[in-house]
Order: C-alpha cells, then structure tokens, then sequence
C-alpha cells in the first residue's frame, strides 16, 4: 500500500468554496429524490423507465467522462501520439451500431437489467447460471476493476494537488458518491450526472486555455512548432511505421471494435449503457439517447485532454521532470498518466477550485453509475433470481444500498495496489477479448445458446491470464499487445463457434417468445423461422429494415469523426481542411435525418 505523502499545494478559500459547493449540491439531489427511488427496483435502477434521451444521453458521457480518462488519454498522446486514441476512436464503430440497432432492441426487451436477456433469450440451467455467474463476475469482479482504475485516478489527481494520502483520497471521494447512490438510485445519478457534465466540460476546456497560454508553453501556435510536439500531432500513424499503424489504426479498426467487451462501448450495447436505454420512455428516446451519447463522447470531449497532453510534454517532457517536480510522490506510480495533474497545478486560484470541483465530478459520475450498475445485477440478478425470488420491493432496494457501500469499499482497496491507467485499460480489454461477436449475433443468429457465451467467457478470461502471467515464462518471449489480441480473439472465436454447433439451441418455446417479443430482423433467423413454419406456428413480423439501420450507421461514424477531425484542423490553424471536413458532417446530418424519417 502507498503510503508517501506528496507534495501539496495551496487551494484558496474561493476554491475550497466552489468545491464544497458541489458536494453540497449533489449529496441534496441524491436525498430528495431517495423517498421516489425506494419506492421500488424498477425505480431505484431504472428510474421508473421515463427518462428523456437528452436525460440520458448527458447521463451516458458523464459517466465516460471519468477522473481517469484525462489520465489515460494523456498517457496515450504522450507515448504514441494523437494516432494513438485510435485505440478508443474506434469503438464509435459499435457505439453507432447499438444507436441504430440495438437500442430499439434492447427497449423491446423490457428486462430490469440487461443479464436477465439470459433467461428471455437462452433456456435451461444454463441461462440461470449464466445469468448468476455473470451478476458476479461482472457486478463485482469486474465492476471492482474499473472502479478501481477510477480510484487511482482519484488518489495519482489528489496526492498531487492535496497532498493527501492513497487512502485518504479514495476515503474522501467516494463518501458523497456513495451516499447520493445508494439513497438516490438510478434517478440520482442521471441528475447530478447532468450538473457533472457542465461542470466537467467548463472545466476541462478552461483549464487545456489557460495552460497552453502559460508562460512555459508560450501559446498555441508555439505549442504546435514545438520540437518534441510536431511529431504528435498527426491524427493517423505513420503508414511507413508498420508495428505503429497495425497496433495503433487496423488493429483497432479491423479487430476490436467488434470483438472486445469493454464497459461502455459493448458490442450491442451492455452494462450501464444497456441501462440507460432500458430506462428510457420509448423506443425513440433509447436511440436518442445513445445518439447524442456517442457524438459527444467521441466529436466533443477530447480535444481539452489533447491539448493538456500536448502541452505537457513541453513542462514535463521525461518522466524525470515530473519526479523531480514532485519529489515525495511514491515512485511507483510515476507515469506519463501523471502528466494531467502535474499540469493542473499551475492552474490560478478560482480556475483551480473549478477544475477540481471538474474532476471530482467525473469520479462521482463514473463511480455513481458503476456502483448503480453493480449493485442491479447483485439485488435482481443474483439475489432475487437465486437467494429469496419473493423478497418484497423494500428489501431489494436495501439489498441494492447495502452492495452500493460494499463495492465502493472493495474498489478503494483494490485501486491502492494498481499502478498506471494505460495498463489496466489493456488488461480489460484482453480478457473480453473474443467475446464480441457473441454480443453482436446472439441477437440475430438462433442457433447462440448459453453455451456459446459460457465458452467465450471462460476462454477469453483463461487465455487473458496465460498471456499476462504464463506464455512468457513458458516460451522466453513476451508477445506484443497486438498478438496477444489476435491469439484471444481468434481461439476464444473459434471456441464459441464449435461449442455452439456441437450443443442443442435453446428451445423452440423460448425463442419464439422471444422473437415475437423484441422483433429481431436477418438471415440468422432463416432456420428457426423453416423450423417454426413446418410445425404451424405464428410468429411476428418485423418492420425494420437492416440496409435503412446499416446505412444510418455508416452515416453516424461519418459525421462524428469528421467533426472530430475538423475541430483539430481549426485547433492547428488548417481552415481549409476543417472547412471541408465540416461540410461532410453537415452533408451526413442532413443524409441521416431524411432516411431516419
């Protein structure tokens, strides 16, 4: 455990008073709206189902919005570069396919949590355990994970501007997320999460204004010209590199995005993004929702981090200088991570307290939401499916309280022994890596049992373990990133694949059910439709169309990357190009809105 205390520095009263403001701010919401959320589970984890898009779709970037992904998306352009958040970029592939496509689906489906599609989609022991093993693995195991990697954002942001201890950090974080969670439910985290969100944003563009207009950067058109800048700045690797344009641009784009599980950019939608279009008013407001989600997570928000990461490499261009600036803090977190709050330490009085109080928000967004999540799948999941299925509505909500305290404890033990964020956000996505694809088709292909999930969770966590602590150690020889991706994908794929044509599908009985309900489209469903037919019976038809939904996703990704890609021609001073790529974005908002209609 971290024990060193760091180096502090000085907020003044104005600070102090703009942060406590907050907290204030948030602990009351999450009372006054706690007498409506303990009404019931549908309220406290879904908020009744009657939240508007705009709602939610603030609600789902505020949660991404977290106290580490400044960190991270520093650590990413300081080592490999813009290019390098390919990495991340190209999940809007799946991102606009869940807006187009499973959105509507998911809000179909009705379920209280997105684990219990187990039991409406699969049949047999097998959905129950799959169902109760995934309520733990997921709403625990790896619930705990993420949130960890966000505590130790919190404890790397508050050991440097506070001086505070590890476990002071997490200490002092987590009590008011905790207590507007667990009394406010779902409801309470979607409003703070709009206030979140303002705040954050003002934040994080205040701050990135200010520090490249430091005395030390000098500006922004010397930022651009600097020596150990200029070769950052491109927003595609090096084709000439080989190893930096598989790993950073085709991997991703080719392989990952459909492939890999990772909290918030599921392959047809999951998780806490499942949630939020579960507790929309209707089908419209899902896909709303998400929408805006994905447009400004991807088109809105990076740009501020950027450019702090870019200016960071002119104050601190060696992890040296950031040890020598902070001598005290505990070597064994010194990363390029670091670099975002190091920077934030020469914020002025009054901006700082605002870009604290930004940052303390995005952890309370992140956490809030995870702990919500969590907990849903520990109260419905697990313990109303398997422990006590006729526990009133009252004890379910406490059951839900209860877990909300005990996986922020669990979170702030495990994130004092984690060192960097680029690293956990690797291993996350190698042990669901092979699994995507099982979330993109179990939609759309009949013959996806159980089995094939339980196959592709089982390889993809063994083969995550193998290459971290075995292959190594066996062999001699460290695979890169990459590889140990390519090796999980394809035998995890070809695992589930196998054990899916080798078992029995589920049955006839539930799949109808299921078809008639949610009202899939697509070849996939040929066989059981054959199958259906020759015993006589009825299923619904859908009105859906695949090539209208496809091409409203193509049109998606065409607009959010160009916007995003304009906004860094402006920022470099390129009009012409930032023109251009404007008016494509314009172009794919008209197209979208006339095919939509």
């Amino acid at each position: 455990m971290n024990t060193k205390i760091y180096n502090s520095m000085s907020l003044s009263i104005l600070d102090w008073g703009i942060i406590l403001g907050f907290f204030i701010i948030f602990a009351i919401i999450g009372i006054k709206v706690s007498k409506q959320a303990g009404k019931s589970a549908k309220d406290f984890f879904l908020s009744g189902r009657n939240m508007p898009w705009w709602l939610l779709g603030i609600s789902m970037v505020a949660t991404t919005f977290s106290a580490d992904t400044p960190n991270l998306v520093t650590d990413i352009v300081r080592q490999n570069g813009i290019s390098g958040n390919w990495v991340w970029w190209a999940f809007l592939l799946t991102g606009m396919l869940t807006v187009f496509v499973y959105a509507k689906l998911w809000r179909r489906s009705e379920v209280l949590t997105d684990l219990e599609f187990y039991e409406i989609r699969y049949s047999g022991k097998a959905a129950a355990f799959l169902r109760g093993f995934r309520a733990i693995y997921l709403g625990v195991f790896f619930n705990v994970m993420i949130m960890a990697a966000v505590c130790l954002a919190a404890i790397k942001i508050g050991g440097i501007l506070f001086g505070l201890a590890p476990w002071q950090c997490v200490l002092y974080a987590s009590i008011i997320t905790v207590i507007y969670s667990a009394f406010g439910g779902l409801k309470g985290v979607i409003f703070t999460d709009f206030l979140q969100f303002i705040v954050a944003m003002i934040g994080s563009v205040a701050a990135a204004y200010y520090l490249i207009n430091t005395p030390e950067v000098g500006g922004l058109d010397n930022l651009l010209t600097q020596s150990n800048v200029i070769d950052k700045l491109n927003f595609l690797p090096d084709f000439n590199d080989q190893k930096s344009l598989i790993t950073l641009l085709i991997i991703p784009l080719a392989v990952q995005w459909w492939s890999v599980w990772y909290p918030g950019a599921e392959p047809g939608g999951g998780g806490y993004i499942a949630q939020r279009m579960l507790s929309a008013k209707d089908e419209k407001n899902a896909i709303g929702a998400t929408l805006l989600f994905n447009i400004a997570h991807y088109a809105l928000r990076p740009w501020p981090w950027i450019l702090i990461a870019l200016a960071s490499l002119v104050v601190y261009p060696e992890l040296s200088n950031i040890q020598d600036t902070f001598p005290n803090v505990d070597s064994s977190i010194i990363g390029h991570d670091l670099a975002y709050p190091a920077m934030l330490t020469k914020l002025p009085s009054g901006l700082l307290g605002l870009v604290v109080a930004s940052l303390i928000a995005a952890f309370m967004s992140t956490i809030s939401t995870h702990l919500n999540w969590g907990s849903s799948y520990i109260a419905i999941d697990f313990y109303k499916r398997f422990v006590e299925p006729d526990v009133s509505e009252k004890k379910l909500v406490n059951i839900g309280r209860i877990s909300t305290v005990v996986l922020m404890l669990f979170a702030g033990l495990f994130s004092l022994v984690l060192q960097d964020a680029l690293s956990t956000f690797e291993i996350l996505l190698q042990i669901g890596a092979g699994t995507g694809l099982i979330f993109i088709l179990r939609w759309f292909w009949w013959r996806i049992n159980a089995y094939s999930e339980i196959t592709g969770m089982i390889v993809s966590f063994v083969l995550a373990i193998w290459f971290e602590f075995g292959h190594e150690r066996v062999f001699g020889v460290k695979l890169e990133g990459y590889q140990e991706l390519l090796y999980g994908v394809g035998i995890t794929t070809i695992a589930w694949v196998t054990v899916t044509l080798l078992t029995q599908p589920t049955d006839t009985k539930t799949l109808i059910k299921f078809f008639n309900k949610v009202k899939p489209y697509g070849s996939g469903w040929n066989g059981f439709k054959s199958k259906a037919s020759n015993n006589a019976i009825e299923i619904t038809k859908t009105t859906d169309k695949f090539t209208i939904d496809l091409a409203s996703m193509l049109l998606g990704i065409l607009l959010v990357y160009c916007a995003l890609f304009a906004t860094g021609y402006y920022i470099y001073g390129n009009i012409t190009n930032g023109l251009i790529l404007t008016a494509i974005t314009i172009i794919a908002i008209i197209g979208l809105m006339r095919i939509r209609k």
